[in-house]
């Protein structure tokens, strides 16, 4: 990785404005499905293949550092892109973009939602929609590959990383922080470990506190505030977190309602975490979603300010160097193990078992695009949508 001492000079190009800024991320916010893994792969597509804003080491480089800080990791990425490219403003446009869009689609829902008593049926759209998101982090996730796994060492973390994620179900966040201390006490020598710091790891335990009965806005606030300021990991974790407090401590949902604002969250495209908007909605009506989401993504902000401006530094240290290489062999496991995952949901038939044969053929349709030429992804997306609404249709 011959580039990373250069990360503070990424390219010759003409500065990115905060309009193409804004623009791009509001975007990527519409079209990114399938998890915080699956964000980082197709805004990578974007912003790294299509664009050339940022290079693939340096791009890397960002996803491994927000391992370390609380907060989800698909919008501290994008956060992290913003400030790379235009500093503190370029960091707030980038991620209320990213995070906008998702957002008002999640309300949307959720006021549907409460109007109906169910989820509005686009089973059609997203099916049709599925095989080109797999098929676009399968592109985005070959060439992370090529970047980060370039000796025989980041290999086998990388295999490793691999067998933790799948045989033995380690969380994610756990594997690619551990997959980096291996690898950087192997090329520095675990005698100099203690001159760089001892990474802890301590559990974040939750307290219940006694909110009463009648859920106040900055109550909801206040509550996301906390759980964005201690959420490792991706926002898939936010679901454990808010079960216990929510249902059983709290009582502001019932396990039904719960599961339905995790349901809404999860069809939406952009960060998982915009179910706080819907729990904000479903006890404290407007007022609250919006205080659910600004809670719960204002320490990403905070903490990705603070330390952006480090990550030249670690590249600089042989153990933080070694550190963030070894976190990207991680990366990439995580990011081929989410591809398995989504590609085994995306080519079912819209109903029934077993693979679908138009769904393959989205997915290689897609494929074999991508990789001959630097289309917009935004126009394979809207494909697949008419397709699967059209299929939907016939069947």
């Amino acid at each position: 990785m011959t580039q990373h001492a250069e990360l503070g000079t990424q390219t010759s190009n003409p500065p990115v404005s905060l309009r193409e800024l804004a623009a791009v991320f509001l975007r990527l916010s519409a079209i990114a499905f399938g998890g915080p893994v699956a964000h980082i792969a197709i805004a990578e597509t974007e912003l790294v293949t299509r664009r050339g804003w940022i290079s693939r080491e340096h791009y890397l480089d960002l996803i491994a550092a927000t391992n370390l800080i609380p907060g989800p990791n698909s919008t501290e990425t994008m956060i992290h892109v913003g400030y790379t490219l235009r500093g503190v403003m370029g960091a707030i446009v980038a991620g209320v973009c990213f995070i906008l869009p998702s957002f008002l689609l999640t309300l949307a829902l959720a006021i549907l939602y409460v109007g109906g008593g169910s989820i509005p049926q686009v089973e059609a759209l997203l099916w049709g929609i599925k095989p080109v998101i797999v098929a676009i982090i399968a592109d985005a996730g070959y060439r992370l590959l090529r970047s980060a796994l370039t000796t025989r060492a980041l290999w086998m973390t990388f295999v490793a990383s691999l067998v933790a994620l799948v045989v033995i179900d380690v969380p994610e966040v756990v594997v690619m922080l551990g997959a980096g201390v291996v690898y950087a006490l192997y090329k520095v020598g675990a005698s100099r470990f203690g001159a760089v710091g001892v990474l802890a790891f301590v559990p974040l335990v939750q307290t219940a506190a006694d909110i009463g009965h009648r859920v106040a806005v900055w109550d909801v606030f206040f509550y996301f505030l906390k759980i964005g300021s201690v959420l490792f990991g991706s926002g898939y974790v936010l679901i454990a977190y808010i079960q216990q407090d929510l249902v059983n401590t709290f009582g502001w949902l019932t396990s039904r309602e719960l599961l339905d604002a995790v349901a809404i969250g999860q069809i939406t495209p952009g960060p998982v975490s915009t179910t706080a908007a819907v729990v904000g909605y479903l006890v404290a009506g407007l007022p609250g979603a919006i205080a659910g989401t600004v809670g719960i993504f204002l320490p990403s902000f905070v903490f990705v300010i603070l330390t952006a401006p480090l990550i030249p530094k670690m590249r600089r240290s042989a153990f933080m160097s070694a550190f963030l290489s070894g976190v990207n062999a991680g990366v990439v496991a995580a990011i081929g193990v989410t591809l398995a995952g989504l590609a085994v949901a995306a080519l079912q038939p819209l109903s029934g078992g077993g693979i679908s044969f138009v769904a393959v053929v989205l997915a290689l349709v897609a494929v074999a695009v991508l990789t001959r030429t630097k289309i917009n992804p935004t126009w394979l997306i809207a494909l697949g949508g008419f397709v699967g609404l059209i299929y939907g249709t016939l069947m």
